[in-house]
């Protein structure tokens, strides 16, 4: 996409509320005049994540991320800036100016990547619907898929060939190296690439979008492996995504519940039949990001175990996560054997829906695990199934639901409350589970206080920018960073523009200045009949610390010239020093 006009840029984030935005994502609470969440881009247990409405920022006091609502969908959903903006004009309904797209590096990477992974869907679906699948899609009818439900998923099938996905994609102008990037080519050791999915039924993964991240490919026959899937590319992260959650997060939002699966069929089979609010984990342990994900459209969420489910306590552990997130957790351990699909195929939907309906209480469960492997009249074993359970229970924020559970646990054990308490107090807090999102770790700008407060006064008062720059120069900040604020506010002021904290960060595009101007907005608000005297001080401290830098670095090169001899430049920065003295 070309450069799009800051007046279209300013015209978008003046039509959106970024509170509609972000809570969309994760889920805002009202704090004063904010919002505050829990951080969805560093592990945290006490919000630190602050959405100002007033000023259209974010900023998060643990991690030090910051922006406005571009800057937030870019991090979030790991799109560049166009895709953002794209999101965002739509939501917005501000129509974008039409760019050529003939030039191939126009569009950038990540396009890219969608559009191949979008031909490659078409592909095979065309091959499933032409004479080339009439194997695979009868083997796909013979497990009780219906056509329609064929094409709504978009399955397809990978022919027999080592290029037959690698023509197809050449005659769309697509470059080799980008179809090896989206996962979908191997090179050979001899140069040259073939197609990674050959001769199998293949399962397109789509984000909630709707777009082709990646595929999962089965074999039609006792081949092993069953499935094969895309590698991790720059689009697709297998841990950030749920199958079937393109078509399903309606159902989820109003049913207030989802029930999570294995498998590809273990989803299409129940929602073929009726049982829409469902998603699959594509075969994986949960993690954070998919949490996360689901608590978009719900806090209720009933796992579906297969009945040969091998470490289920090592599962159970994975699913404290939902206890961390604040979510309510059940979970569903099928026969042994059986899956959902084999389920419905032999006792209907509706069974199943009786067992989701039936499902155990998290803690319910893996206590009936747990006393199925160990003898809780035996003291020793006791000792583990406390140890165990004290595990989850102290995951929990609500110190009610902590306390309620503990002495559920001492009944069922037969033990002491207290001595399960004192137990609880003994547990160390696990490492903690990361998302993909992680930020490294919060970046320390070390600003002075002084230099924000003054950016914060003059982005709430656009008058006092004048008065300001009658007494300070850009120069006279000690950071260069918030040097950079104060020239482009300077500026912009001079061309009669009103400055916006929110617009400022797009103008500025870079990532310590939009961290500084948010830290800036979130300071503590100062009394208006204040501001004239605090600013005086803050000139005044400004011109001293500059005036002290100065000395300072005057004195060095003093120590420097007396060392080396040089009494010319000696004398010349005694002057200077002297007369830096006398302006104090």
């Amino acid at each position: 996409m070309a450069r799009i006009p800051e007046n279209i840029l300013d015209d978008i984030l003046g039509r959106v509320n970024i509170v509609e935005v972000i809570s969309g994502f994760i889920p805002l609470k009202r704090a004063g005049r904010n919002f505050k969440a829990v951080c969805p881009f560093h592990h945290e247990k006490t919000p630190s994540f602050m959405v100002s409405p007033d000023r259209q920022i974010y900023h998060c006091f643990g991690c030090g991320e910051s922006g406005n609502a571009f800057k937030f969908l870019t991090r979030y959903e790991r799109i560049d800036f166009p895709e953002a903006v794209e999101v965002l004009a739509k939501k917005a309904g501000v129509v974008l100016p039409k760019v050529n797209t003939q030039d191939s590096g126009a569009s950038s990477m990540t396009t890219q990547l969608y559009k191949i992974n979008e031909a490659a869907a078409v592909f095979y679906a065309m091959n499933l619907n032409s004479p080339l699948g009439k194997v695979p899609l009868q083997y796909l009818l013979e497990r009780n898929l219906k056509k329609e439900t064929v094409k709504l998923f978009m399955l397809g099938y990978a022919q027999d060939k080592w290029d037959g996905l690698i023509n197809f994609l050449r005659m769309k102008n697509f470059n080799l190296s980008l179809i090896e990037k989206a996962g979908l080519a191997l090179t050979k050791s001899s140069g040259g690439y073939y197609d990674r999915f050959r001769n199998r039924v293949l399962f397109p993964i789509l984000d909630i979008k709707s777009r082709a991240l990646g595929f999962g490919a089965r074999v039609l026959d006792k081949t092993l492996p069953k499935y094969i899937n895309s590698p991790e590319t720059p689009i697709y992260t297998k841990g950030r995504n749920l199958y079937g959650l393109n078509l399903t997060k309606d159902s989820i939002r109003d049913e207030d519940c989802v029930v999570v699966v294995e498998g590809y069929l273990d989803l299409i089979i129940p929602y073929q039949e009726g049982l829409r609010n469902i998603v699959a984990s594509l075969g994986t342990a949960l993690t954070v990001e998919q949490v996360r994900l689901l608590k978009r459209y719900t806090h209720n969420v009933v796992m579906v175990y297969d009945g040969d489910n091998a470490g289920e306590l090592a599962t159970l552990r994975t699913l404290d996560i939902f206890i961390e997130e604040g979510m309510n957790v059940k979970v569903v351990s099928l026969p042994k054997g059986s899956d959902p699909d084999s389920i419905v195929e032999k006792e209907g939907i509706g069974r199943l829906k009786e067992m989701v309906s039936g499902a155990y209480n998290l803690l319910d469960y893996k206590m009936k695990i747990l006393k199925s492997r160990y003898d809780s009249k035996n003291i020793e074993d006791k000792a583990k199934i406390a140890s165990a359970m004290l595990e989850s229970i102290n995951k929990f924020k609500n110190a009610v639901l902590k306390s309620e559970y503990i002495k559920k646990l001492s009944g069922e054990l037969d033990t002491e409350e207290s001595a399960l308490l004192e137990e609880a107090r003994k547990i160390k807090p696990e490492k903690t589970y990361t998302s993909f999102n992680t930020a490294v770790q919060k970046r320390a700008l070390n600003i002075k206080p002084t230099e924000k407060l003054l950016i914060k006064l003059m982005l709430e008062e656009n008058e006092l920018i004048e008065t300001i720059k009658q007494s300070l120069q850009p120069s006279d900040f000690h950071d260069q960073r918030t040097a950079k604020i104060v020239s482009t506010m300077f500026e912009l002021v001079e061309q009669g523009k009103q400055i916006e904290p929110n617009f400022l960060i797009n103008h500025c595009s870079d990532e310590d200045v939009s961290q500084i101007l948010c830290e800036s907005m979130f300071l503590p608000d100062v009394s208006e009949q204040d501001h004239e005297k605090i600013i005086n001080d803050c000139i005044l401290r400004l011109k001293g610390d500059k005036l002290k830098s100065k000395k300072e670095q005057l004195g060095a090169q003093i120590k420097t010239a007396q060392d080396s001899g040089d009494e010319n430049t000696l004398r010349a920065l005694i002057e200077e020093f002297n007369c830096l003295v006398k302006k104090k």
